[in-house]
């Protein structure tokens, strides 16, 4: 059987500010190296979101003033996004695009609403955190940079992973990101994808499962390259 994934790449000309358009790309190609189908739809500004049409869905991180832009359209969708996440559609959200999800976050100094996807919410640091991040998790250890100055707390969800070098959520209680479902949550960029090979097929897989039914199985790459990009940033967080 032949398999074919829809890759739904959220507002690409507003949510790119850390080279996040590399999840979209290292999830395209690792479906193509394994000879399966994969279109990346670009939904942009003044397109209407067709959820039913997306097996994952990719939100990047911004400025404050482009994630606010993003924000407002999305509260427009807010449900939609919601029952997607409910019915286990599967969601790769990184840095503002995480914060997004929960009840709250602030942009421009400001407190705003936020999607209501999630039971958490965001609040100002006084310091920015930056650097590299090392977390293991149920997928292996992943890496990445962050550079945020809110403060996540996700309440009683699932972190994504524990932090072992940097600050993660809040710097507080050694959580990186969430999961819940099928959604995916992260400050983590790099972008993230191509350094974590392990995450990016989970997300493949979980797609491919969702969409299928079946009990699918991937064929393995050869990550080597991937896998000492992931090293290097594990031994300079030593």
């Amino acid at each position: 059987m032949s398999y074919t994934l829809n890759i739904g790449h959220f507002y690409p000309e507003l949510l790119n500010l850390y080279g996040d358009k590399g999840n979209v790309t290292a999830l395209k190609k690792r479906v193509e190296w394994r000879n399966m189908e994969v279109n990346v739809i670009e939904i942009s500004e003044n397109d209407e979101i067709d959820f039913n049409s997306i097996d994952i869905a990719v939100i990047g991180g911004g400025s404050e003033k482009e994630l606010l832009t993003v924000l407002k359209k999305l509260q427009n969708v807010s449900a939609d996004l919601k029952s997607y996440v409910e019915s286990s559609g599967v969601v790769l959200a990184v840095c503002g695009g995480f914060e997004m999800l929960g009840e709250s976050l602030f942009l421009n100094g400001k407190k705003e609403k936020g999607l209501g996807v999630l039971n958490m919410h965001s609040e100002q640091g006084s310091k920015r955190f930056t650097g590299n991040v090392v977390a293991e998790t149920d997928f292996g250890k992943i890496v990445g940079f962050e550079n945020h100055s809110g403060r996540t707390y996700i309440e009683n969800n699932a972190p994504l992973g524990t932090v072992v070098c940097g600050n993660g959520n809040n710097g507080e209680d050694k959580k990186e990101g969430v999961v819940y479902k099928n959604l995916f949550g992260t400050y983590l960029h790099g972008a993230l994808l191509p350094k974590n090979p392990e995450l990016a097929d989970e997300i493949i897989l979980r797609a491919l499962k969702r969409k299928y039914g079946e009990d699918i199985k991937l064929a393995p790459l050869d990550d080597s390259c991937e896998e000492r990009a992931k090293q290097y940033i594990v031994d300079l967080c030593r």
